[in-house]
């Protein structure tokens, strides 16, 4: 989809929005923060539910334990994104509701990557929101198949299957912004974990203090036994672009799809910042040092 085709997506995601009502009054942060923390380990169940909270803004987290979920809320409708599994897609919505939200305003899903326990409960979600998702043709296929594609570096792992989305799905070409609502998402195309592997930002603020947050993907080159990422010189490419590109982004506060990635428990217990300028750019280090390790490894052999 090209720039030029911005506001006619504008036009259908918003169109059944005007009867969505404000979003509800935002509580304080704080003590929500502290409430996930100390109910969530690091690296906990993919499925254990955790309380919901505010992140910043209008900015709230409705995952789980060890799987992100975010909600973007506004009065013209709100976006989600990522569901978890299907088991916590349940969870997804319940928080939603504690939240004192209507799943029904959500308008959006979008998604870092296409593995079931970050889309495995897109459908669910989907069935329950009414809402469009807006993602690229590699991860729309998947979302159609609810099987990984063959090309994935983990085509092999044994990841199950996952209901299959039957609903409305918008893809997109390019890295464009685009406006859901009253919110501008910047779409950086990170492959390499999966094919359609997406990271996204947008900017939150909290009167007049507006911060940039970044939903970043996973970026561990991880696979079957047996897959050389070196075998794929195309896909290094791409791994390596999204990768500077996310260290380039501005951001002051990141997120991954498992918490941990970014040290979010930390975070939110006070143990580290939660806004950290530098966050995205560590996390990118991080990130290519993994990949650097990797071929590396594969060059001797391994």
């Amino acid at each position: 989809m090209s720039a030029r085709m911005l506001p006619a997506l504008t036009a259908l995601l918003t169109a059944s929005c005007a009867s969505v009502p404000p979003a509800a009054p935002l509580a304080d942060a704080g003590p929500g923060q502290r409430a996930w923390a100390a109910a969530c380990a690091d690296s906990d169940g993919w499925d254990k539910p955790g309380p919901p909270f505010r992140v910043y803004g209008r900015t709230y987290y409705v995952g789980t334990c060890d799987i992100t979920s975010l909600l973007i809320v506004g009065p013209d409708g709100h976006t989600l994104i990522d569901s978890g599994t299907d088991k916590g897609a349940e969870i997804v919505l319940a928080n939603i509701r504690a939240l004192g939200f209507d799943p029904k305003d959500v308008k959006t899903l979008l998604l870092s990557h296409e593995h079931f326990d970050h889309v495995g409960g897109i459908a669910r979600l989907q069935a329950a929101t009414g809402a469009t998702i807006v993602t690229n043709e590699a991860a729309a296929r998947v979302l159609r198949s609810g099987l990984p594609d063959p090309a994935d570096p983990q085509a092999k792992s044994g990841h199950p299957a996952f209901t299959p989305v039957t609903g409305k799905i918008v893809t997109l070409d390019g890295e464009n912004p685009i406006l859901l609502g009253d919110w501008t998402f910047r779409q950086i195309r990170t492959p390499g974990h999966t094919l359609g592997a997406t990271s996204w930002s947008w900017q939150d603020c909290e009167g007049a203090a507006c911060k940039s947050l970044v939903y970043v993907d996973s970026l561990n080159p991880i696979s079957s036994e047996g897959y050389r990422f070196s075998d794929h010189p195309e896909l290094i490419a791409a791994f390596r672009k999204g990768t500077a590109e996310v260290a380039d982004a501005p951001c002051d506060i990141v997120i991954a799809p498992h918490p941990v990635a970014s040290a979010l428990r930390a975070r939110l217990a006070g143990e580290r910042p939660l806004v950290d300028p530098g966050g995205c750019r560590a996390y990118a280090a991080t990130a290519s040092e993994r990949l650097d390790k990797r071929l590396q490894t594969e060059a001797k052999g391994g």
